[in-house]
């Protein structure tokens, strides 16, 4: 179930965010156009309906999405990723999941959790810029599974392969999308060559 995204544009994208001397106006400008550019090609197999519309020449049979889409960010380094899929699907709605990572056990805690109404009949889509560990992930796909939804593909930037592993085990249906699977974790659990720690990369925070 694992889907890694090989473009040309999202490497050379990439390879300015990996930068440790790129501050943070690029560094969340890259990771729009990244996030859009990654859409387009998750969105490839969404289901349409077929729609009756006027044009200025007469009427004409198009297409629509047939379920609603709602985005839910890992805070707080998932809500990089939403502006740039929303300028793609701007009808988009943002649920949110909350969650921090013990920095000795590396185990995933729960401290917020809000979504849509809508979301158990929507295409889910939970971004998270990194999957390291795959706890924090895993956690948050257990959480939306709770509301009912059933549509759900993970995305991120960068993982290595012991979070796809726990992604994988726990969630045998979800479908994983990446721009770049890396080499390894280092012993703090950060991903080897990655691109630090994305949520303050993105804020400004150190």
């Amino acid at each position: 179930m694992l889907h890694v995204i090989d473009h040309p544009v999202i490497k050379h994208k990439l390879t300015i965010m990996r930068n440790s001397e790129t501050g943070t106006k690029d560094f969340r400008q890259n990771l729009d156009e990244i996030s859009g550019l990654m859409t387009y090609e998750i969105t490839k197999d969404f289901p349409l309906v077929d729609v009756e519309i006027d044009t200025p020449m007469g009427k004409t049979i198009g297409s629509r999405l047939d379920k609603d889409i709602v985005l839910v960010p890992i805070l707080r380094a998932g809500l990089g990723m939403v502006y740039g899929i929303q300028q793609l699907v701007p009808t988009a709605k943002v649920g949110h999941v909350g969650l921090y990572r013990d920095e000795e056990t590396l185990e995933p805690h729960f401290y917020y959790a809000k979504f849509p109404s809508n979301i158990a009949n929507s295409m889910v889509l939970v971004v998270d810029p990194m999957l390291a560990t795959g706890g924090s992930a895993a956690a948050a796909i257990s959480r939306v599974k709770q509301t009912g939804a059933t549509d759900i593909r993970l995305v991120c930037l960068v993982g290595v392969q012991e979070g796809i592993d726990v992604v994988e085990k726990a969630h045998p249906d979800v479908h994983i999308y990446l721009a770049s699977k890396d080499e390894r974790l280092n012993e703090h659990g950060y991903i080897v060559p990655g691109l630090g720690d994305a949520g303050d990369r993105i804020f400004g925070t150190k």
